[in-house]
């Protein structure tokens, strides 16, 4: 949790860089979170029966997009590249699924030029 807390936190930072785990372990709590926000409105009944969720699922990732767009570009520069390349989620399937293959190798060693290793633990 404290990774998911970490990229709240520094919603609002989009240079320096994000290992690995702090991207992935952001991307898990924030499926999960919305899994269980999105159940509890259908158990409610509040959910919109077409798309399977509703006002607090919609609300929950409006809140959450700062966060998750700034560890996104912050997990592109860990890996040496620019964080422009998050635009290629506006591709529905096939830019999302290259994006995730570009957050699944390994950090750069040391300093690359968007700055040094991330030091969390």
């Amino acid at each position: 949790m404290k990774w998911y807390l970490h990229a709240l936190k520094h919603y609002a930072v989009f240079n320096g860089r994000a290992s690995r785990k702090e991207y992935w372990i952001f991307v898990l709590i924030q499926i999960l979170a919305v899994l269980a926000i999105s159940a509890a409105e259908r158990a409610a009944a509040v959910a919109n029966p077409e798309i399977l969720f509703g006002w607090y699922t919609a609300g929950f990732l409006l809140l959450t997009l700062l966060p998750a767009l700034a560890v996104t570009i912050r997990r592109l520069h860990d890996t040496g590249r620019s964080g422009w390349w998050g635009l290629l989620h506006a591709l529905p399937v096939a830019g999302t699924l290259l994006l995730q293959a570009f957050m699944l190798p390994a950090s750069a060693q040391g300093r690359n030029r968007y700055g040094p290793a991330p030091v969390m633990a």
